[in-house]
């Protein structure tokens, strides 16, 4: 006889396909329908990126966190009060991103390129805390799917959504041009950084940032980045929502 042992995950839904609950808490219009945006980063993560990443999901739209979800929520800014109250997990521990309309549409980005860039980087990396390293190199990498191309996008469902590096991009053995590095084909070679990109490093001690050019850098500078994922990682640790953002129980 011949017995199945039940495998036991120790990491955010392993072994299940997550849902993510988007709920838009945004007094900026978003400069596209709200269910249209889900269904294109639905289309985005079918097609494009579990594909590559296998890291399939399910996206749905709500009011508020939804206990054993995931979550994506849509803000002004981080000045916005209660902003940075909806912190890096959702109430249950689970993983969370934040867009911020208002600050995305003042540096003339698209709402929904600035999403798919969030949820891709969720998909790949939930926790925050993946990094590789090159050999013979003291620099440890940041395994961020869509920081290296940012500035690059393409269509879903006529909405434009981020372009994305794919796993061999972390892999250094692969020699230039062997093999498909991201999406659209702009890179040639592992670690290389579009010159719209950038790419998060820990290096003598301290996380910095490397940059694809020298323009891009000087648009950063000039960009209110708080709450975004790469500022996450030199925390210490990840701090859970409140439950006073749960959506009223149902009478």
């Amino acid at each position: 006889m011949v017995t199945t042992l039940k495998p036991r995950f120790g990491a955010f839904n392993q072994g299940d396909i997550p849902t993510i609950a988007c709920f838009n808490r945004s007094t900026t219009a978003l400069g596209v329908d709200f269910d249209a945006l889900i269904a294109a980063m639905q289309a985005f993560v079918d097609n494009d990126v579990a594909p590559v990443w296998g890291t399939p999901a399910r996206l749905v739209r709500s009011t508020g966190f939804v206990p054993g979800h995931w979550a994506m929520v849509f803000l002004d800014d981080a000045d916005q009060p209660g902003a940075l109250a909806y912190h890096d997990l959702t109430p249950d521990g689970l993983p969370e991103s934040k867009v911020f309309v208002k600050t995305t549409l003042a540096h003339k980005q698209a709402v929904s390129v600035v999403a798919s860039h969030e949820l891709v980087e969720m998909l790949v990396d939930p926790c925050i805390n993946l990094v590789t390293m090159r050999p013979r190199s003291k620099r440890v990498y940041g395994y961020e799917a869509a920081d290296p191309v940012e500035d690059l996008s393409f269509p879903v469902n006529g909405i434009p959504m981020t372009n994305f590096v794919y796993p061999a991009y972390f892999e250094s053995f692969h020699k230039p041009g062997t093999v498909q590095f991201d999406h659209l084909k702009e890179i040639r070679r592992p670690f290389q950084i579009h010159k719209g990109g950038y790419q998060g490093i820990y290096e003598d001690g301290v996380w910095k940032q490397v940059f694809g050019s020298h323009p891009k850098k000087q648009r950063v500078a000039k960009e209110d980045r708080r709450g975004r994922r790469h500022e996450k990682r030199s925390r210490l640790e990840l701090k859970r929502s409140s439950r006073k953002h749960m959506p009223p129980k149902k009478k």
